[in-house]
């Protein structure tokens, strides 16, 4: 740790594994003691309302041969009540030199450190008066973190060899006060004005423009940033690099600036106009122009995370922005746009208007997850986004089916519970009760509640209650105007004789974790309904005491329009207008629940699905395939009837119907992998080839047809290969053939190469050459489709070495390792030595990827979601249970791997007799 002059005190540095945690409640409250023995005065996690800042002056001045900074800050601060304490944040910093700027002079300030909340009390002799304003200045110094988040040390190796050192920052959500002292929390919105120092080889950007530069002694300059707008610590951004880059203007007036590595700009093009046109959409589509004179997006080649929403320096990984026509995929095309889209939302869902806390994450990151398709839709339609939207709700039920589950708005204070609010629940079940809502209440009336919404609360914090009143409010003005008409013809009054309030059905949705099971019956022309939590467990206890007011929506066969209903009630009966030969709950499924048919009902639609498959959309078949086979855990609905459900496959074309279809079966022999029961295992592989047989032959191996078309290709051939089909291996063999023999320079489709690389790292041969290939690439999507076919080889020692070497991170990104853990954890020849690694490394994996965060609460899930028996599910509680609350032991993510893997030996348990039965005896 770096030294810094002493004049007043200085601050003790500590060590990361004091995890910051509250104490219990219901105890008696201790008073805390600052680190020089003297008490601290204040004894919680969050900080004190007494003061807030309303301004910071920033100077850093980071030194890339030292990998260290310094820096000193003055925040300006109001004062609301009396007081001796200001109270901020410093994490892992030495503070010296703390004064207090008041119109009666400058003085000193005493400084007490409490490391476990990351705090600092700055204490004055005389009263800081309620109504005045006061200025504190500090200065500071640490060394740029080893991490991936606070002020943080990147690099990359250019292709004559040398590497080269970035310094960059992610701050969200807690790490802003481990690069300069702050008060550290959404809800203290200031304004910021920034300076760097820099070397002449260095360029530096921020949130805001450059103002100008002045020349310093020794040869540095000292850039100067416009004053910020006001805005939340976690958005604040600076990079120090080497970087590149090119810019337009949109038709707004705003300028858009693409960072990069100089030998990577050239791939930068499309996400430059991709960022143009959408920041233009979200400008029309808002109705509030982006505040900002610029947008700067920078690719770091060291980054956690997918991207970071910083205010007018928005970050990315180099695979979220990077595009090489001839090198990226389809695939790649719709990710770069999402994500870019995602990041532009945030401007205004987040930037603009800000959650309060932590606990209203979603209202942040559930927006711009729901905003990515919405946008997308608009100015991409050739990507065809809403065939993907679905998965998103798929993968959140995943989660939100655990009794570990939480609500998407729920109760956090420390670091390590706000990290694991950036997970499924807060992100894509965010995306689909909003989506849900939309549906609800009309496109339209939607589009102009959240307008309102942020105009109301610009350069302001939210909490769930102020969207709904918005939209409330607005419903309201719809009832004395001829919108009010509309509405009530659009949705057909969902529940009668009832004006809608949205809060006390959001309420619902939002306050109380997981999602309801409906239950429907048809008898005739009456349909008797009935809601349940759904909760895959035996304990049927846990499904109690909830309730949610349900947008139902229906078709039948009498009928194709779509029919509205609000079940608000525990049980409820609908009347249909004629009897029907089948009916189907959640139309498209826009509504965030599954549905059982039950009596005859699941073989009405298997019928329909047999004979006439295209007459329900696409999403409704993946809604049915999801729904029946999530049912069988549960005990609802027989393996048996699943099955057969999925025998109309053979005949599917569409990509989220397929890609759910595959979605449901390949776990299945998932966990046989994990069990001596190769017979079985092979017999379920084959079945599932034998389902795709036709469609997987009519692929061709081109990059022809539409994205969609493209995306499934790869998918099937990928899967083709990896299950050793004849067609494919001959094929993939081939084409890897030449293009090793041409020694990389034979251009392949650029969506089929995943099964060509897969195919040729089952060699060691293969392997090593696709690895030459991989370190010799600048085309960051390519080396992601190398890596992770290198993952997927049989060769064990070969996955080791891929592990180790990733964690080094010298040969391959430390930022991969996460995937490459995960990846080689899905390969049956693999995953007991993920499993080994991820044991081995824990204390190294938390420290570089922070406790709680989402990538550590991914490898933990990711590795263990496919085990099945208990002698895995021991040994996955042997260690996690060895674990301090320091060191992990209270993470949720721990509590839902051991519910999964109890899942999948009852699952197993349950329905392997059967499953035997129909294997052999085909349906």
């Amino acid at each position: 740790m770096l030294a810094a002059p002493v004049l007043l005190l200085l601050l003790v540095p500590f060590s990361p594994s004091s995890a910051a945690q509250l104490p219990n409640p219901g105890q008696a409250k201790v008073a805390l003691v600052a680190t020089n023995g003297q008490p601290f005065p204040w004894d919680r996690m969050r900080l004190p309302k007494t003061v807030s800042p309303f301004h910071y002056d920033l100077s850093l001045h980071p030194n890339l041969t030292t990998l260290d900074f310094t820096g000193v800050v003055r925040i300006q601060l109001d004062v609301h009540e009396d007081t001796r304490a200001i109270v901020l944040h410093a994490k892992q910093m030495q503070v010296s030199n703390v004064w207090l700027l008041a119109p009666e002079g400058v003085r000193p300030l005493r400084v007490l450190e409490y490391p476990r909340f990351h705090q600092l009390a700055l204490l004055s002799d005389s009263v800081l008066t309620k109504g005045r304003r006061y200025e504190v200045q500090l200065e500071f110094a640490a060394n740029l973190s080893d991490s991936f988040h606070g002020f943080y040390k990147s690099s990359y190796r250019s292709s004559s060899g040398e590497v080269r050192v970035l310094a960059s920052t992610q701050f969200e959500a807690t790490f802003a006060r481990a690069a300069f002292p702050c008060f550290d929390e959404p809800a203290f919105k200031a304004n910021f004005t920034i300076q760097i120092i820099r070397e002449p080889r260095h360029i530096a950007i921020s949130n805001m423009p450059m103002v100008k530069t002045v020349a310093l002694p020794g040869g540095l300059l000292e850039d100067h940033f416009d004053t910020s707008v006001k805005m939340s610590t976690y958005l604040v951004a600076y990079i120090v690099s080497d970087f590149l880059s090119v810019s337009k203007t949109t038709q707004h007036g705003v300028k858009i600036s693409i960072y990069a590595v100089a030998e990577k700009i050239d791939q930068t093009a499309f996400a430059l106009d991709a960022a143009v046109k959408l920041l233009d959409f979200y400008d029309d589509y808002f109705d509030i122009p982006y505040p900002l004179p610029k947008q700067d997006l920078a690719a770091i080649p060291d980054f956690q995370s997918g991207a970071m929403e910083n205010w007018g320096l928005t970050t990315y990984r180099e695979t979220g922005l990077l595009f090489d026509p001839d090198k990226s995929s389809a695939s790649d095309k719709l990710g770069i746009t999402k994500v870019i889209a995602h990041e532009l939302a945030h401007q205004w869902f987040g930037n603009l208007v800000t959650m309060e806390w932590w606990n209203d994450l979603w209202l942040n990151e559930g927006f711009a997850k729901f905003m990515e398709y919405i946008s997308l839709d608009i100015t991409y339609p050739e990507l065809q986004v809403d065939d993907f939207f679905l998965g998103k709700c798929f993968d959140a039920m995943e989660v939100d089916s655990l009794s570990s589950s939480h609500p998407v708005s729920t109760d956090v204070e420390n670091p390590t519970q706000i990290q694991e609010m950036f997970d499924d629940v807060s992100y894509d079940k965010g995306a689909c009760i909003l989506n849900m809502l939309r549906d609800f209440l009309t496109p339209e009336a939607f589009e102009i509640g959240i307008i309102r919404y942020l105009k109301r609360y610009s350069y302001q914090n939210t909490v769930n209650s102020h969207l709904w009143e918005s939209l409330t409010d607005l419903l309201l003005f719809m009832m004395f105007s001829h919108l009010y008409v509309y509405l009530c013809v659009h949705t057909q009054k969902w529940y009668p004789g009832d004006e809608l309030d949205v809060r006390a059905i959001m309420d619902t949705w939002t306050l109380q974790e997981g999602f309801p099971l409906v239950t429907v019956e048809v008898r005739g022309r009456e349909v008797r309904l009935s809601q349940e939590r759904y909760l895959k467990t035996d304990d049927h206890s846990l499904t109690e005491g909830f309730l949610w007011q349900i947008p139902l929506t229906y078709m039948t066969s009498a009928s194709k329009t779509t029919h509205r209903f609000l079940l608000k009630t525990k049980t409820g009966v609908l009347h249909l207008p004629e009897e029907a030969d089948w009916v189907k709950f959640n139309v498209d499924m826009s509504g965030y629940y599954m549905v059982h048919y039950a009596g005859d009902g699941w073989n009405s639609l298997i019928k329909l699905l047999q004979h006439n498959h295209t007459a329900l959309s696409s999403n409704d078949r993946a809604s049915l395939i999801h729904n029946v086979f999530q049912l069988v855990s549960t005990g609802k609905v027989r393996l048996d009837t699943a099955l057969e459900l999925s025998l109309y496959l053979s005949r599917e074309t569409e990509i989220m119907a397929v890609t759910q279809g595959f979605g449901e079966l390949v776990p299945l022999y998932k966990l046989m992998e994990k069990r001596d029961m190769a017979a079985l295992e092979n017999q379920m592989k084959n079945y599932i080839v034998d389902l795709f047989r036709g469609l997987i032959d009519r692929q061709e191996w081109t990059d022809s047809g539409s994205v969609s078309e493209r995306v499934l290709r790869s998918y099937l051939l990928l899967f083709s290969c990896v299950r050793n089909y004849a067609p494919c291996v001959t094929k993939a063999s081939q084409l890897f053939d030449s293009w090793r023999d041409s020694d990389g320079t034979v251009s392949l489709p650029v969506d089929i190469t995943m099964a060509v690389f897969v195919i040729g790292a089952r060699t060691p041969e293969g392997w090593d050459f696709l690895f030459e290939e991989y370190r010799r690439s600048l085309q960051m999507s390519v080396k992601s489709r190398m890596k992770s076919a290198m993952t997927v080889s049989p060769l064990q020692d070969k996955l080791k070495w891929m592990m180790e070497q990733s964690l080094h991170g010298e040969v391959m990104k430390t930022q991969d390792l996460p995937g490459v853990v995960v990846s080689v954890s899905k390969n049956p020849r693999g995953y007991k030595l993920a499993w080994d690694f991820l044991r081995a490394n824990w204390p190294t994996l938390i420290k570089k990827f922070d406790l709680g965060s989402s990538t550590i609460s991914h490898l933990v899930t990711e590795v263990t979601n496919q085990y099945s028996t208990r002698e895995m599910l021991d040994e996955v509680r042997s260690f996690f249970g060895s674990l301090t609350e320091e060191s992990g032991s209270e993470m949720r993510c721990i509590r839902q791997t051991y519910e999964t893997i109890e899942e999948n030996i009852r699952w197993m348990d349950t329905n392997r007799p059967l499953l035997q039965d129909l294997l052999v005896t085909p349906l």
